[in-house]
């Protein structure tokens, strides 16, 4: 099993170039089964769950095939299977994405309960219940969902509480649904956002897109159309959040700074000097204080639970004391027990982390527990003394991209060691 090993060099230095972001190509992946016509897309990161996504949609018939720029073609004019099984989607949420696709444009879906990070519950009842209102017949069996349907029907759905992939399951089955489909409570986040405009693209009707409100006239069909993934929010943050733990200076470039407003504030609250351009973000921590900050993880547009853990080890150097509220996911500070093998102050209560400050960290063993806890143990041991060893980074195969090279660029000593 592959290892990262990582010894602190002090200051980091340089630029990176941020990739396609893993949530929005996701989705949008899935989304390509409601195409008539083959659909290109564009700045999809190479990851783990892409990886998994696209097997998933080739056990269904789909074709799939890559130019020499690294596009991706998708033709699922000629789907053979409607159904998504354990063995590809057991170690990925994101499969419970192929649902509202599948349903609406076939009238019928078989899709195994997912699994992923162990991060929390994430139940998928607001899924099925949206569904249900828009007139599917599902039924849980054996670890399935099993759904059939004629055509769907408008309704008006509110999703309690607010949900990403509940709102973009429901999203992808609406937009060919007979009449008009109110989503209440919808997420409103960037990924969101973009697969409501991939949708729109390939001939959808949604309005109120990037509010908690979206509208949706169904269509009969929809066709292919090229479209570029947004850039990862999560991965430009993380790599900022390294200018940061290193007291260093760091720009992140084809990147979207608009995504991140909530995320730059603490940035600056903890005491750097943040710029932005149109499409880059640079974070200045040098010859600066760092100061602990408190921060509530919530849905977009606030706090992000992906930038959680990184904000976590920020405040693990910070001179003084702070808290860091999980509302999000309910069993999401598993890192924090790595981070006191490295020496770390945390105290976890419910779901709320309360750190003190200390002077320095000690490399040691560590095991990612989840895709973000991955990343906060690399920028960990960024500054920790002597070496650290992170294992089990199948979780950070899945959400970023070349991270050892990336690393290397700004002066990281990040490596891997397979086997």
């Amino acid at each position: 099993m592959d290892k990262l090993v990582i010894d602190s060099r002090g200051h980091v230095h340089g630029d990176v170039e941020i990739s396609g972001s893993k949530n929005a190509a996701l989705p949008i992946l899935m989304a390509c089964l409601l195409a008539e016509t083959p659909v290109t897309l564009s700045n999809v990161p190479h990851l783990k769950d892409v990886t998994t996504s696209i097997q998933v949609l080739a056990s269904m018939g789909v074709q799939v095939m890559f130019d020499e720029h690294l596009n991706i073609e998708i033709d699922a004019s000629n789907i053979t299977v409607k159904e998504a099984a354990y063995e590809l989607v057991k170690t990925m949420r994101a499969s419970i994405l192929v649902l509202g696709p599948l349903l609406a444009r076939f009238g019928e879906a078989k899709v195994s309960l997912p699994g992923g990070c162990a991060i929390g519950s994430r139940p998928v009842n607001m899924h099925i219940e949206g569904m249900q209102k828009m007139g599917a017949k599902i039924d849980v069996e054996q670890g399935y969902i099993i759904a059939t349907a004629g055509r769907l029907k408008g309704a008006d759905i509110t999703m309690e509480p607010v949900t990403v992939t509940g709102t973009e399951n429901l999203l992808m089955a609406a937009v060919l649904a007979e009449g008009t489909t109110y989503l209440r409570n919808a997420a409103r986040e960037p990924e969101v956002v973009d697969l409501a405009e991939f949708l729109n693209a390939m001939g959808a009707k949604i309005s109120g897109i990037g509010t908690s409100t979206l509208v949706v006239d169904g269509v009969e069909s929809l066709k292919g159309v090229p479209y570029r993934v947004i850039p990862d929010r999560i991965e430009a943050g993380t790599y900022l959040a390294a200018a940061v733990v290193t007291q260093s200076k760091v720009t992140v470039t084809k990147v979207d700074p608009s995504h991140l407003t909530a995320v730059l504030e603490k940035f600056e609250e903890v005491g750097a000097l943040v710029t932005t351009t149109a499409d880059t973000i640079t974070v200045d921590m040098r010859d600066r204080e760092l100061k602990p900050v408190n921060l509530i993880t919530d849905p977009y547009p606030l706090f992000p639970t992906d930038m959680q853990a990184q904000f976590l080890v920020i405040n693990a150097l910070a001179d003084g004391e702070s808290t860091i509220q999980e509302t999000i996911f309910e069993n999401r500070f598993m890192h924090v027990s790595e981070l006191i093998r490295m020496g770390a102050d945390i105290r976890v209560e419910g779901n709320t982390a309360h750190i003190k400050g200390v002077k320095g960290l000690k490399g040691a063993p560590v095991m990612a527990t989840d895709l973000r806890a991955s990343a906060s143990l690399i920028l960990a041991g960024l500054v920790a003394e002597g070496e650290t060893v992170v294992n089990r980074v199948y979780h950070i195969d899945r959400g970023y991209e070349l991270i050892e090279e990336k690393f290397h660029k700004i002066g990281a000593h990040v490596y891997r060691l397979t086997g």
